[in-house]
């Protein structure tokens, strides 16, 4: 058996750039191999406090960790066109070559309603999401083969172009997704899944969906690369740990569809209903370090290889200095 490598989910929605930057490495230093950072332009609730841009900060902080740097998930649908989200992730790429993967989603209202426009229904977001992979797949290929492509869509259009600066192979494309069908269609043209905020007994069907998904594609080539942000509340004692998770992560207790909800004062009304019972089986709050180990253990015998553990309480040094001692050297695969 080995060690698996468990990297950083740094919630940009919480943190400052330069925290960002410094907690990163500070993770390194205690462990934890490879950082994860989201697209927002607003944070879910007013007190998280943030929302810096995340390719300046995943640039600024992959100068000084060497691990993988994950960015996701990002919607590459309403404030991003497709060929933008394609030439920031394949700078970030040249950059730090064979560290940089790029999960892509629908996105949610919170903050993609900034740009104002219509906010379609949940079908025809997903359209427009594999409408644009294809595209980001395209410019891919068009540095490496040194030519022109082109995209006619039912909602993007694409004039003559290609990557001039690109990568020698194009990062890891991953769907963030918790639906089934999103899942299968994923299988067809992406490398992974991204899975966030997904109940552990629906883990097994979502990874099922993509093999289905990859079968139906003829693709059989190289294994998944499946990543998890996987949320929890740690914290020295269970009440301070539950007060974290009321306090700064509460939308992880909200057993309903987020997607529309676009203001972070709306959530935080809603956030008040939010009740304890309300994260079972959706986050562990604990102060218990064997159930977390416990946790992080079942989805890496599930076979995800990526895992990335945000830990929603304030005091981010305590926590990646107590689980990189306590926590990750127990952990096998």
């Amino acid at each position: 058996m080995t060690a698996p490598a468990i990297g950083y989910a740094a919630a940009l929605e919480q943190l400052a750039p330069r925290e960002a930057v410094r907690l990163a490495a500070l993770a390194e230093q205690h462990g934890f191999r490879g950082t994860l950072a989201g697209d927002a332009a607003q944070p879910f609730t007013p007190s998280q406090g943030e929302a810096p841009f995340v390719w300046n900060v995943v640039s600024a902080l992959g100068a000084q960790t060497t691990g993988e740097l994950g960015v996701g998930a990002l919607a590459p649908t309403f404030r991003w066109h497709p060929a933008l989200v394609a030439q920031a992730s394949a700078t970030l790429a040249s950059l730090y070559p064979g560290r940089h993967w790029l999960a892509l989603g629908s996105g949610e209202a919170i903050s993609e309603h900034v740009v104002g426009g219509y906010w379609p229904e949940p079908a025809e977001r997903i359209n427009r999401l594999f409408e644009a992979v294809t595209i980001i797949k395209k410019l891919f290929a068009s540095g490496s083969a040194g030519r022109d492509v082109k995209h006619e869509g039912r909602w993007y259009q694409l004039e003559s172009s290609r990557l001039w600066t690109s990568p020698e192979q194009p990062p890891p494309l991953l769907i963030a997704t918790a639906g089934p069908v999103t899942a299968r269609r994923a299988g067809q043209v992406a490398d992974g899944l991204l899975i966030d905020s997904v109940p552990y007994d629906k883990l097994g069907m979502l990874l099922q969906r993509f093999a289905e998904g990859a079968r139906e594609a003829g693709r059989r080539g190289s294994a998944p690369q499946h990543a998890l942000r996987l949320h929890l509340s740690w914290a020295p004692t269970d009440a301070e740990a539950m007060r974290n998770a009321l306090g700064e992560w509460p939308q992880a207790g909200m057993r309903f569809a987020k997607s529309d909800i676009r203001s972070p004062y709306d959530l935080e009304q809603i956030a008040k209903l939010v009740r304890p019972e309300d994260f079972d089986e959706r986050m562990l709050i604990s102060s218990d370090l064997d159930a977390h180990r416990a946790n992080i253990q079942r989805y890496l015998d599930l076979g995800i290889e990526r895992i990335h553990l945000h830990n929603v309480g304030r005091d981010q040094d305590a926590f990646l200095e107590v689980f990189g001692l306590e926590v990750l050297p127990r952990l096998t695969r």
